[in-house]
């Protein structure tokens, strides 16, 4: 992949991150700790960053541990429903959010034509993710939007709180 294109697929996925830094860090602590459907979103959406920028995902090595219910008789291997361990606290999170920011820059500078056709491979049922590198970064860009969204929307709702936009890594001073 040619430099160019590295720096914008970093600028807009770095940008993600961001927002998502920024809506967990910007919940006052009571919120975050007390809005069990915020936490959940922040902590899922924490988890999986992590997750899909890791290739292969048999590597995974979460920083925050949890549970997975066992659902419809998967093995509890397979990622799927997790339950954090505890409630852990907004920095914990915030934490983990930035070493995974600078793990999505790496892999995004590390990426060369010959990487880009890797493959993130779950497993080999039916349903399992099989996609190429490209696709799953793209994948787990709009997966932190959509719950990244989601957080900005509770905390607009219950407590008037806006968000800054980020339009580019960096922008909002992360």
């Amino acid at each position: 992949m040619d430099k160019s294109t590295k720096t914008i697929v970093w600028n807009q996925f770095g940008a993600s991150i961001d927002m998502l830094i920024n809506a967990v860090s910007n919940s006052p602590d009571n919120y975050f700790e007390q809005n069990q459907r915020f936490y959940y979103i922040a902590f899922h959406s924490t988890i999986f960053l992590d997750y899909y920028l890791t290739i292969p995902p048999s590597d995974f090595l979460p920083l925050l541990s949890f549970t997975q219910k066992e659902k419809n008789n998967r093995p509890k291997e397979a990622i799927d429903d997790l339950i954090p361990d505890k409630v852990y606290s907004k920095k914990e999170v915030v934490d983990y959010l930035y070493k995974s920011r600078e793990k999505c820059r790496q892999l995004i500078d590390s990426l060369t034509e010959e990487k880009l056709s890797e493959r993130f491979k779950e497993g080999d049922e039916p349903n399992d993710m099989d996609y190429p590198i490209l696709e799953i970064l793209l994948y787990n860009m709009r997966h932190t939007q959509h719950h990244t969204a989601q957080l900005n929307m509770l905390l607009r709702q219950d407590i008037e709180k806006h968000m800054e936009w980020s339009f580019r890594a960096g922008d909002i001073g992360i």
